[in-house]
């Protein structure tokens, strides 16, 4: 966990909390978004702040905000959290062996903390448990740098669209809330130089084509952005397009 010494002074919660950093622009958007869709569907501010920090799951919370607004039973939301979320079984079985050597409250803590990005860095980085006791603390420093850039980038943004979302107009709705998902998304995968580029082509030719009836120009951006991908990634380098 990030808050033990042993993990925060150890080289390897550096290169695990670099890692995440490109990808924390997209995890505070979700966090935002998520904050606001649960002002904005009539939570109360310290409804919404418990289950930020209680819950730490932005699919299972979107999922539960609609049937508690609806006063739906508590085993109903309860259960359709547990079935969005049970990916993370099998994330538990997978990092069974790299934590079975901590102490039960320190894995109770890493399973409140484990996160898809989280889990997929650290899995690739690490493809098998260490063998050691060297290994087994740089394995456990590396995935404390991520939870530390997960957890910061989805709380605070989060704490963030709580607060903001009274100030946000009512008939922006959570489409708004929409909007700001969307943007996370794009924050996550524009991260080469032909994705931004692609990115750029699809805003400029949906923004030219906005006259169009139906939101036809929706369907001008996408087809764009492709024909432009297409047509660069056969003309520019292959090392330039995936920096």
């Amino acid at each position: 966990m990030f808050f033990l010494r042993s993990n925060y002074t150890h080289p390897a919660f550096r290169e695990g909390a670099v890692d995440m950093v490109p990808l924390a622009t997209g995890i505070a958007a979700w966090g935002l978004m998520t904050g606001v869709a649960m002002v904005k569907s009539g939570m109360s501010v310290i409804e919404a702040l418990a289950m930020t920090f209680l819950v730490y799951a932005g699919s299972s919370q979107l999922a539960s905000i609609p049937l508690i607004v609806a006063a739906a039973p508590a085993w109903v939301i309860l259960a359709t959290g547990f079935c969005v979320n049970l990916r993370f079984v099998v994330f538990s079985l997978h990092l069974r062996p790299y934590l079975m050597h901590l102490p039960r409250w320190r894995r109770m803590v890493n399973g409140y903390l484990t996160a898809d990005l989280s889990y997929a860095l650290f899995t690739r980085r690490f493809p098998v448990p260490g063998d050691s006791e060297a290994q087994c603390r740089e394995q456990e420093a590396y995935l404390a740098g991520n939870y530390f850039v997960t957890w910061t980038s989805w709380m605070l943004p989060g704490v963030a669209g709580i607060a903001l979302a009274n100030f946000i107009p009512s008939a922006w709705g959570l489409g708004f809330a929409g909007v700001l998902c969307l943007v996370g998304i794009l924050c996550s995968l524009a991260n080469t130089r032909l994705r931004l580029l692609s990115a750029v082509v699809a805003a400029a030719a949906a923004v030219a084509a906005y006259a169009l009836p139906l939101k036809l120009n929706i369907v001008v951006a996408i087809a764009a952005a492709v024909l432009a991908s297409f047509w660069l990634e056969s003309r520019v380098p292959r090392r330039w397009s995936e920096a």
